[in-house]
């Protein structure tokens, strides 16, 4: 009851920032952009709180109004975006990409925003957690692994497309075995990227 009274409070102040920019007329010239520190875990997974790889936990809203673009109001995307891709976003939206450090990993998501494309072009989010677990999530899957390493039930493989509440750890199923090979590259590859935007800082 307390979480659901946070999140309802919060909802209250965020309807209050957008009446009064309509009031001040500020609104059309405005970008606003709505996102929340990660989710928490109320009993799903027998789990409570943060600190965990599943979607519940990982995924945010990210909720962006641009003006000048009502004809996209109120829609919604479902392809891949990650926090890093809202520096470059603003840069573009502002008119300022020419003055984005080159050191940025971000994509810009002003082309899905502006409705000259419906995809971001981004093929998986990276997450990474305390405890040494990281995280990759694609249109369909989400690959976890907990250690450096790859070791016997370490590894978590859910298929959104079919379970997407992510109850059913298909790393150790046979028929997966193939899909968990590619995961799996493509996890070293997103760390790898991730590592290397650290050391270049």
């Amino acid at each position: 009851a307390g979480y659901m009274a946070s999140v309802r409070f919060m909802d209250q102040q965020v309807g209050r920032l957008l009446e009064t920019l309509d009031r001040l007329k500020i609104r059309e010239n405005t970008i606003v952009i709505f996102i929340s520190d990660h989710g928490y875990n109320l009993g799903e997974h027998d789990c409570w709180s943060k600190v965990s790889l599943w979607e519940g936990s990982v995924r945010i809203p990210m909720i962006i109004s641009y003006p000048g673009y009502k004809l996209n109001y109120g829609s919604s995307n479902p392809s891949i975006t990650r926090l890093i891709d809202l520096y470059p976003t603003l840069a573009e939206l502002c008119g300022m990409s020419d003055k984005q450090p080159e050191i940025l990993q971000g994509k810009s998501l002003a082309p899905i925003i502006e409705g000259k494309t419906s995809e971001s072009g981004e093929e998986l989010a990276y997450t990474i957690t305390g405890g040494n677990g990281a995280s990759i999530r694609t249109d369909r899957w989400r690959y976890t692994r907990w250690g450096e390493n790859v070791e016997n039930g370490n590894e978590e493989l859910y298929d959104h497309q079919n379970d997407p509440e992510e109850n059913i750890n298909l790393a150790t199923e046979t028929n997966a075995q193939p899909i968990l090979k590619e995961m799996r590259q493509k996890f070293e590859e997103a760390r790898k990227e991730a590592q290397s935007g650290l050391t270049q800082r």
